[in-house]
């Protein structure tokens, strides 16, 4: 039972496999072996990568059973239409394209497995791109905010260096008028003369103006620091929102990506693995010599390709000679006396019944 299913994965005929012999049919289940178990890996090579763009276990391995019951038709394709000729060069040519077709075939199939083969190093690879995508995703943000930010800084700055200048500004008036009071300075008169209350006042004044300047920066600097701090968490936000999308950065192509920047030489052995396996049927028809197989498909064909010209020849003789007989039977016609009366006398009838017609109509008009 498992043996015929092999033989019929092959594309064998299974009419003509049947009366060969064992070791013919031997062959043929081994072609079909090859043929349903890389359709297996292909099935779960493309569950696994679909896997990676779906995450549902389910829609992967439903849309994989498809993807292997295509590779399993063309791989049964490729064998069955493979037919044996008397020069190998005949062959290689026309088994060419079925190899291209193979070679495709293989890396489809084998792209997969690297992947999985190969998770922990790609993972590796994906984290120090993830890492340094969050480092520039950081640094293109703070670019958008960091010069508004700088710039009202600055401004806070300069409203804090106004009160420190008011504020040694007053300081002197300060030291000046208690100078004057004790008589280190000014006059040099001690006492709180007119010239100490004149100092005085001014003291007072730039003290005055020192209070309102205060108020008034301090306001401005408290709105500012609100502008920084509302600036800050807008960065922050928008470092939040795009995090996810690095942390998701880990999809199919992302892994093949990783997979290429890894050492090349384990993935081309991986490769080469499923090319053997994927090209060996073609290989072993083309290497191999006619069979009994091959000799019975032959003459089959051949009978069915006399039996189509007999057909052919025998539907163009009977067209040929349905014409002939036709060609001579009108021929005979035409020298016909009877057949000729009955024209006349048809004829005759026409033009009287047409002049019958006409005399009427000319009296209306």
């Amino acid at each position: 039972m498992i043996k015929r299913f092999f033989i019929l994965c092959s594309g064998a005929d299974l009419n003509l496999i049947e009366n060969c012999s064992n070791g013919e049919q031997n062959k043929f289940a081994g072609i079909g072996a090859t043929v349903f178990f890389t359709a297996i890996m292909a099935f779960i090579a493309s569950s696994y990568a679909l896997f990676t763009v779906f995450d549902n276990i389910y829609t992967s391995v439903f849309f994989g059973f498809i993807w292997g019951l295509l590779i399993f038709n063309l791989d049964r394709y490729i064998v069955a239409t493979l037919r044996k000729k008397d020069k190998f060069s005949s062959e290689l040519i026309q088994a060419t394209p079925r190899l291209i077709l193979a070679i495709i075939i293989a890396v489809v199939i084998s792209k997969p497995l690297e992947l999985k083969i190969f998770e922990k190093e790609i993972n590796q690879v994906l984290l120090t791109e993830k890492n340094q995508m969050t480092l520039d995703n950081k640094n293109q943000i703070a670019e958008r905010y960091t010069p508004e930010i700088t710039k009202i800084q600055s401004e806070i700055a300069n409203l804090k260096a106004e009160i420190d200048q008011k504020e040694k500004e007053t300081n002197g008036l300060y030291e000046t008028y208690i100078a004057e009071a004790e008589g280190r300075k000014g006059t040099k008169l001690k006492g709180k003369g007119p010239v100490y209350k004149e100092k005085r006042e001014k003291h007072d004044t730039s003290l005055s103006e020192l209070a309102e300047l205060k108020k008034n920066n301090n306001e401005k600097i408290t709105q500012k620091e609100n502008e920084i701090a509302t600036l800050t968490q807008q960065q922050k936000d928008n470092e939040t929102n795009t995090q996810p999308i690095i942390s998701n950065f880990d999809g199919l192509m992302a892994r093949v990506n990783a997979l290429n920047k890894l050492p090349w030489l384990p993935s081309f052995f991986i490769f080469l693995l499923f090319l053997a396996i994927e090209t060996s049927p073609i290989f072993t028809k083309l290497i191999s010599s006619k069979s009994e197989y091959d000799y019975k498909l032959e003459n089959q064909e051949s009978e069915v390709k006399l039996w189509s010209h007999q057909q052919i020849d025998q539907r163009e003789k009977i067209i040929q000679a349905e014409i002939n007989i036709n060609t001579k039977a009108f021929d005979d016609l035409e020298n016909d006396e009877e057949l000729i009366k009955h024209k006349k006398k048809a004829a005759k009838d026409a033009i009287i019944e047409q002049t019958n017609n006409y005399i009427p109509k000319q009296q209306i008009i």
